[in-house]
């Protein structure tokens, strides 16, 4: 979602809120702006489009000041037009927002009541003018602030910046993540460590509830009972090299080349000879009956691969759930219930506010994170780490791949504590677990045939995904990949559902992509290709080179590696990206940040 950016420091401000915005990008945007203030006096520069159009701004009419704050806006309230951009300001204040402020309209009702307007469609804006009313009062900028927090409803992050006060800054987080950065006489603020990592390593996260009161010396952080909060600050380890392209045209190709580096990253955190280490003591699975999956959008289909693995080679029972349903669905969680969520971020607002159900109900709080630092990671009983590193495009790629095999070594785990695999058979897992970062690479080769066929999938207006067990999460991946960056409407059905409703769909302007492995389950699938071609669908079929010899004439292939069944889900979600990010590059739009999207979905 938005990023925001704060700086206190003895350098000219606007550099540095326009570079750190630069690294928040990937969050997805529609307009930016910045404000400082210099010589007492506060000011500001917004621009819609790429911050690009800001920086271009900057160039013509200058923004001189050593504090600001900075942000990139993704249009919730209103549509994106600079009117509606943060900085939003009433009077004295600046304010950047991330997040939803339920109750705006009961505000704006009680500050029109008092003859206070406003101008713009945003709810943000209602947050500047109540603090810039509570000023009129007597108030101090720190009091005004604060008031304004205690009477907002939603969930946000929030930096005021005053002007009768070059330094101060007033941050609060409700939901989606803050972070304070420390440095040598300045101190900054950021939605994201990626935005702080060029200026510091030194940084102090903010918990849910707090308000920190920021000058360039010193940091003082209050909780939601206004006690004074003593929050750890922590050295952050980020390589530079993740937010650069690598000589790669996007950050999607990068991330998707990255994936044999990443996945032998992972392995080597979870592997150590014949046994699976766990972080934090790890799980006791003989002491779980049911475990229960949540998540949102790639991160959920994660879960319903793992649900195959969990329940066919550990014998668990598993449920899943999208995290916008399971929270307000609030199901019964029964005795000696594990519950799991995964998110690449650690921050998605819907999977957090279902962990925080689950809290005291399930008797373990688990989770699948990229962040080791995120709340959903802090909040949980047992995190485990994927490893990733940071992924920077919005579709998710390596993430993806690093979550299927850290639930698949759990999968495992839980199979060999249950005595449902044999400790030949746990060890006979595990080495072809090893491999997989070298197949992997070797399935890279195939971008040249996939380039090939994308530009014919470029001219379809729909597309259709097909496959069978552990195939049929990866179709629905493949058709939410194409539809996230190509902008082409995409379909996945497991194969048995076609002839239920999808098989109407079929003529000879219809590519299908059928994703199938010769597994056990190979010539199920084939029935089902041979229904399409009969009513001239064009089938574009995934699988190895026994799988497309077996499966005779179709309208494109694409040849796989031969891999353990098992291991087909993380392998064959190569082609699936492929496929999206060469469509995408043929029809020309925003690989790394499409339309309408953010990276990290921090408000409902």
């Amino acid at each position: 979602m938005c990023g925001i950016i704060g700086y206190l420091g003895g350098h000219e401000a606007a550099p540095f809120l326009v570079e750190s915005l630069k690294r928040l990008e990937y969050r997805g945007y529609d307009s930016a702006g910045i404000a400082t203030i210099r010589d007492g006096i506060l000011d500001r520069r917004r621009a819609v489009g790429k911050l690009v159009n800001l920086a271009d701004l900057l160039v013509h009419d200058p923004l001189s000041g050593k504090s600001g704050i900075g942000h990139t806006r993704w249009a919730t309230h209103g549509a994106p037009t600079e009117v509606n951009a943060h900085p939003h300001r009433s009077g004295p204040v600046a304010v950047v927002h991330n997040g939803i402020i339920e109750n705006f309209r009961e505000l704006r009702a009680e500050l029109a009541a008092a003859g206070i307007g406003h101008e713009t469609e945003t709810d943000t804006e209602t947050v500047a003018l109540l603090a810039n009313h509570y000023l009129t009062t007597g108030l101090d900028p720190i009091a005004a602030a604060t008031k304004t927090i205690r009477r907002l409803e939603g969930a946000f992050a929030l930096l005021f910046l005053f002007e009768s006060d070059d330094d101060l800054l007033v941050a609060a987080r409700r939901g989606p993540p803050l972070a304070i950065g420390h440095g040598e006489g300045e101190n900054y603020v950021g939605s994201d460590a990626i935005a702080l990592s060029p200026l510091t390593n030194q940084v102090t996260y903010l918990e849910e509830g707090d308000i920190a009161v920021i000058t360039r010396t010193s940091v003082e952080v209050r909780d939601e009972n206004d006690a004074l909060a003593n929050r750890e600050m922590r050295i952050i380890r980020l390589d530079a090299a993740s937010v650069d392209k690598a000589g790669h045209k996007h950050f999607m190709a990068k991330e998707i080349a990255e994936q044999p580096k990443v996945l032998g990253e992972a392995l080597k955190h979870y592997l150590d000879g014949d046994t699976i280490v766990l972080p934090g003591g790890g799980v006791d699975f003989t002491q779980i009956d049911r475990l229960v999956l949540v998540a949102c959008g790639t991160a959920y289909l994660a879960c319903m691969t793992a649900k195959y693995w969990f329940e066919t080679v550990a014998r668990l029972p598993v449920e899943i759930d999208i995290a916008s349903e399971f929270r307000y669905r609030e199901p019964p969680i029964a005795p000696r219930t594990a519950a799991l969520f995964v998110s690449q971020s650690g921050e998605t607002a819907d999977t957090l506010a279902a962990l925080r159900y689950c809290a005291g109900k399930a008797d373990r709080i688990l989770s699948v994170v990229n962040v080791s630092e995120s709340s959903i990671a802090r909040e949980s009983d047992v995190s485990f780490p994927i490893h990733a590193g940071a992924e920077i495009g919005v579709a998710s790629t390596k993430a993806f791949t690093c979550q299927l095999t850290v639930l698949l070594a759990l999968a495992l785990e839980a199979a060999r504590q249950k005595g449902e695999l044999s400790d030949v058979g746990f060890a006979d897992a595990l080495a072809k677990l090893r491999g997989l970062p070298a197949i992997f690479g070797t399935g890279l080769d195939m971008g040249g045939p996939v380039e090939a066929i994308s530009q014919e999938l470029a001219e379809a207006s729909d597309v259709l995904f097909l496959g069978r067990g552990l195939m049929y999460p990866l179709a629905m991946e493949g058709a939410l990949k194409l539809k996230e960056i190509s902008y082409i409407h995409a379909e996945a059905y497991a194969s048995g559902e076609l002839k239920h409703g999808p098989i109407a769909l079929i003529d000879s302007h219809m590519p299908v992509v059928v994703m199938a492995p010769s597994d056990g389950l190979f010539e199920k699938t084939v029935s089902n290709m041979q229904e399409v071609m009969a009513r001239g669908g064009k089938v574009v079929l995934i699988s190895d080179s026994e799988g497309l010899a077996a499966a005779g004439e179709v309208w494109r292939k694409i040849e796989m590696p031969r891999i353990d069944p098992m291991l087909t889900p993380i392998l064959y979600a190569l082609p699936a990206q492929l496929l999206a990010y060469h469509t995408a590059i043929a029809k020309g739009t925003d690989v790394d940040q499409p339309r309408n999207l953010a990276k990290s979905v921090t408000v409902e």
